[in-house]
């Protein structure tokens, strides 16, 4: 069984049924990610695996902390998934800015955020897809983070303080595409 099979099936049996929406955004960025494939200097099937893990800890049974990265890297960890998925999970889209306003930082502390091309790419790929799996610019999608939380919310802050380290790794992945000439999504 492939990486993003197993993945895929971990992720479905956690949010598919008792999140749905949570579940259209999984699968819409795990959409995004497979666009990677022909980008020569990504692991596109680690970056795939990590966007259909990215937002297990979401999962009813999994939220125990209440802070969706580490709660899911917790369970990957538990169930034998390999440190590199695990760390990127835990990182995934500026979560060390996410947890600051939250003092939530050192529940981080036991996950490396590499800061890799693929940790730039999975941060891309959930930071280009909408609530319900569709494709937006990184600007349309932190305005409909924003908006839904409204501005004095945490998330909203942290992304008002994250800016530039989200963006540039949204821009960094969008060079990488360019570069091997990958097309946007219509």
């Amino acid at each position: 069984m492939s990486l993003v099979s197993w993945a895929h099936g971990v992720a479905a049996r956690k949010l598919a049924d008792s999140l749905p929406r949570r579940w259209a955004h999984v699968e819409g960025v795990a959409r995004q990610a497979r666009r990677l494939q022909f980008v020569p200097e990504v692991d596109a099937e680690l970056v795939e695996a990590a966007a259909l893990l990215h937002d297990i800890g979401y999962a009813p049974d999994l939220a125990v902390l209440g802070f969706h990265p580490v709660d899911g890297a917790r369970y990957l960890a538990s169930i034998g998934t390999s440190p590199r998925l695990v760390n990127l999970v835990a990182h995934h889209s500026a979560a060390c800015h996410d947890a600051e306003p939250l003092d939530l930082a050192y529940l981080l502390d036991d996950y490396e955020d590499e800061r890799t091309p693929e940790r730039d790419a999975l941060w891309w790929a959930d930071m280009t897809t909408g609530p319900d799996g569709e494709t937006l610019t990184f600007i349309e999608r932190m305005t409909e983070v924003r908006s839904r939380y409204g501005a004095e919310h945490a998330v909203s802050k942290a992304i008002d303080l994250s800016w530039s380290v989200r963006l540039g790794a949204v821009e960094r992945t969008e060079a990488r595409l360019a570069a091997a000439q990958v097309k946007n999504a219509d």
